[in-house]
């Protein structure tokens, strides 16, 4: 009979099913053991005792700033959406933009997205703080049809309105409607 392995060695256990869990341990036994070293070799520097972090950038968390509530339920006294105000920014936003442009099938799509867009962030500058805004945007070919655009909301007429503005040339036509409703 040969003689029985002693126990607690490596080589007397059968290979384990790698896992992903235990793939690495379990594979440790696949490297080449030096006679006398102290422990197989694993590659990286990864697996060693002592490893160096001080040359690595240490990120800090950004952390966010907590406000207290106001309790205000109305804007301020003059602080509130001024309807002419916003009509003259975006008439004059909807003149530079379109003033010679011809309508196109393919191109009213973008069109109507970035002049949405545009005059967003040009009536921002005009509302005071407080109101969300929504902009509204019909582009169209000029013809013999007509158009009505309508909408409905619900929301306080003393704080909330909108302003609205039609422009047309020899191509297209634009209706743009921006609302403004302040959030309490």
């Amino acid at each position: 009979q040969p003689p029985a392995p002693a126990r607690g060695t490596e080589d007397s256990k059968p290979p384990p099913l790698l896992s992903r869990r235990n793939s690495i341990l379990s594979r440790r036994s696949s490297f080449g053991m030096v006679p006398g070293s102290r422990r197989p070799s694993i590659g990286p520097w990864l697996f060693h005792r002592r490893v160096s972090f001080s040359g690595l950038p240490i990120f800090q968390p950004i952390l966010k700033a907590r406000l207290e509530n106001t309790y205000r339920m109305g804007p301020d006294k003059g602080c509130k959406f001024d309807v002419e105000r916003v009509q003259q920014v975006l008439e004059g936003t909807l003149a530079c933009a379109l003033g010679t442009t011809v309508y196109s099938p393919q191109g009213s799509a973008p069109l109507a997205q970035g002049l949405t867009e545009l005059l967003q962030n040009q009536a921002k500058e005009v509302v005071p703080p407080r109101y969300k805004l929504v902009c509204h945007v019909v582009l169209g070919q000029q013809g013999q049809q007509s158009l009505l655009v309508a909408s409905r909301g619900l929301w306080d007429p003393e704080t909330d309105s909108f302003a609205s503005v039609t422009f047309s040339n020899a191509s297209l036509f634009a209706v743009a409607t921006v609302y403004g409703v302040y959030f309490e």
